[in-house]
């Protein structure tokens, strides 16, 4: 078989290593671009962490490449730091290049003792055919190569991390943008964190500039590029569209899981991110596109292994779930896409409070606790009832915290709105439980059974759950499974606590 020539392949590797030259100095963009509140801590596990490889999952376009390069550009700067490779495995020139034959050519164009500490960074490694056997016996291999790869197919690279990374392995997955780095990368100090002796406090003290900000972050701020690059926002539609679903859906899953019918994928995604936060069935999506209900169930796997979409279970009010899977929830992982897909919403739009429901969700989608949410709905005589969001607890798969997502705020003055959340906090005597507003703060106890139901703004608690999944405390990350930072303070305005 015809291949390309080695030295065009070292050419390109030196292309992309410009560090290789010893006169480089990592300046100007990306490296000084501001870093994502995340990469602190990869960089800590990288210098700190088990001597394994570090497997970083995510969306396309969500600066997983920049955040890799600032890595690199970090290791760089200490002149007496060890050798760096960088790598992107969907580039053509390396067709047919395992990982081992680019270290290899790497040893050979930077000579060093392959044994002693070095930085190795693959980026799209989901290209590479059976890519965790290579990375396995490279980490096997080279135990002082501290190897990061990284992807955009979520299964793809989950599956093989599980089944040949096991003890070799580390995942870090990077999201969206969080609310609270959409106003950091703004410059936009509208919340104020200040730690106190048990809980963090947030304090906004304009609610009406954050809920500004919010429906701003939900029209286009998922993205650093669209955040930092005033002529991305300009053609977000197009950014969005085409630079990043089309080449999900009609490149990387056709290439991942030999998908024939890109066009019913399609068709498919665009229904569901139209309707963002609504509920949804087999049943119904079979009935509605003609497609039989196991492609189906095979599309809702590939979307969603793509961080397109996210399924969110459903439970009755017992918090049981049901025997077959008779309805569930498809959320956005980036809620910015509905806007560039489908235009703006304008703010009196009543389908405005499903594209906030999903813009507060996605602030904890990449963390291991989404596998314990999940929404309630059951029959109450007459009534269809549903509570929006419910964390269960992993130990005793009871409700932990729940929370209605609202972006009005009729449940200060109408706290019937809220019958619901009152019923399934008081059967199971929560202690978290809150509704949350448009600007108002305050509580209320339904029962003498139940905690008090806090009223909290939507944006600045989507803001407390953003800043807290990016720490790495132990009391914040427990303060944020256990209680969904409902065990938090929230201050709105002079002083107007929501603690009632």
């Amino acid at each position: 078989m015809l291949r390309i020539e080695e030295a065009d392949v070292v050419a390109r590797l030196r292309a992309d290593n410009p560090w290789w030259d010893p006169g480089f100095r990592p300046e100007g963009p990306p490296f000084d671009w501001p870093r994502r509140a995340f990469a602190d801590r990869l960089f800590r596990l990288l210098r700190n962490g088990p001597r394994r490889a570090v497997v970083v999952l995510g969306a396309r376009r969500v600066g997983k490449t920049t955040l890799l390069l600032q890595l690199v550009g970090e290791a760089v700067a200490d002149r007496a730091g060890p050798p760096v490779l960088y790598a992107a495995l969907d580039t053509p020139t390396f067709a047919g290049r395992t990982p081992e034959d680019l270290l290899r050519l790497f040893e050979q164009a930077v000579p060093h003792d392959p044994r002693g500490p070095r930085l190795v960074v693959f980026d799209e490694v989901q290209y590479q055919r059976e890519w965790e056997r290579h990375l396995k016996d490279l980490v096997d291999r080279f135990p002082d190569t501290r190897f990061v790869v990284s992807g955009s197919a979520g299964a793809a690279l989950k599956r093989g991390s599980a089944e040949s990374g096991a003890g070799r392995f580390t995942e870090v997955e990077l999201p969206p943008f969080t609310f609270a780095e959409f106003l950091e990368f703004r410059g936009q100090p509208l919340v104020e964190v200040e730690f106190g002796p048990v809980v963090p406090t947030f304090n906004c003290r304009n609610i009406g500039e954050l809920d500004a900000a919010f429906l701003e972050y939900l029209e286009h701020g998922g993205y650093p590029e669209a955040i930092l690059d005033p002529r991305v926002r300009a053609e977000f539609d197009r950014f969005v569209g085409r630079d990043i679903v089309d080449k999900v859906l009609l490149r990387d899953l056709p290439i991942l899981y030999g998908i024939t019918d890109v066009n019913e994928l399609n068709r498919l995604f665009a229904v569901l991110a139209y309707n963002t936060a609504q509920e949804a069935s087999l049943e119904a999506l079979s009935t509605g596109s003609g497609i039989v209900k196991p492609t189906i169930k095979r599309y809702l796997d590939y979307l969603e292994t793509a961080f397109l979409i996210y399924r969110l279970r459903r439970v009755d009010e017992n918090a049981r779930h049901f025997q077959r899977e008779r309805g569930f929830k498809v959320h956005l992982v980036n809620p910015t896409m509905r806007s560039a897909l489908f235009g703006r919403l304008r703010r009196e739009d009543e389908r405005l409070g499903a594209l906030v429901e999903s813009g507060a969700l996605a602030q904890l989608l990449h963390l291991p606790l989404r596998r314990h949410l999940h929404y309630a709905r059951w029959r109450d005589g007459r009534l269809d009832r549903e509570v929006d969001l419910v964390a269960l607890d992993p130990a005793t798969q009871r409700p932990a915290w729940a929370v209605e997502i609202k972006w009005s705020d009729r449940p200060a003055r109408a706290p019937e709105e809220a019958d619901s959340l009152a019923l399934l906090a008081e059967k199971h005597r929560l202690a978290h439980a809150a509704v949350t507003t448009r600007s108002l703060c305050g509580s209320w106890r339904p029962s003498l059974v139940a905690g008090e139901i806090r009223l909290v703004p939507t944006a600045l608690w989507a803001f407390a759950l953003g800043w807290a999944s990016a720490r790495d405390e132990p009391e914040i990350a427990a303060l944020l499974r256990e209680t969904g930072m409902l065990g938090a303070r929230f201050v709105v305005g002079e002083g107007g606590s929501c603690d009632g």
